[in-house]
């Protein structure tokens, strides 16, 4: 492989990057409680694919798998927060198994915290940081065209719909179809 080729690494925990009026952080085991505040709602359960109900066994199963995929370098997930400390949501990063050198991001926002900017500040603090410091050639997200709210947030955290074709996957044994949305470094992002 080239190096343009290669897969980058996942930085080490803790990761706490902030921007944008959000403090991102690592999520923990008393996190559990505020996981099922956050999570169980039907508007996650149609459009992620995180457990529906989302109880505290559904929580303590959640970070069970997420301190696994952060100690093998799969993903990165982090609790949205403004103050460092309570979680109003998640936002997650990991590589696009497409393309080794792309980051794709995932977000949500518990209920009682919508309608702030969250979702797009945390998104855009995490393709920043994922531009930056991964050096990774393009941000993405694979976004349901009829969610409106999260197609609202890839715009506003500086994303634009890609060229590349739809996907079709199936979740929760419903078929779906994800247009990817994108986000280059200032210097690279294509030309029109």
């Amino acid at each position: 492989m080239t190096g343009d080729e290669s897969v980058y690494e996942l930085p080490p925990a803790p990761l706490r990057p902030a921007g944008h009026g959000v403090r991102l952080r690592e999520w923990t085991v008393q996190d559990s409680a505020a996981m099922v505040a956050l999570f169980d709602d039907p508007d996650i359960a149609r459009f992620t694919p995180l457990r529906s109900p989302f109880d505290l066994e559904a929580a303590h199963d959640y970070l069970a798998k997420a301190f696994d995929h952060r100690a093998e370098g799969r993903r990165v997930q982090l609790a949205i927060t403004v103050d460092g400390r309570t979680p109003l949501g998640e936002v997650v990063l990991f590589p696009n198994p497409d393309a080794p050198r792309e980051a794709e991001l995932g977000y949500t926002v518990g209920p009682a915290h919508r309608g702030r900017g969250l979702a797009a500040r945390a998104v855009r603090v995490l393709a920043e940081y994922a531009l930056r410091e991964l050096a990774v050639r393009r941000v993405i997200l694979r976004i349901e065209p009829e969610n409106a709210p999260s197609n609202a947030v890839a715009r506003a955290a500086g994303f634009v719909v890609a060229p590349d074709p739809p996907l079709h996957r199936e979740i929760r044994g419903r078929p779906v179809t994800l247009l990817t949305w994108e986000r280059y470094p200032q210097d690279e992002a294509p030309r029109g």
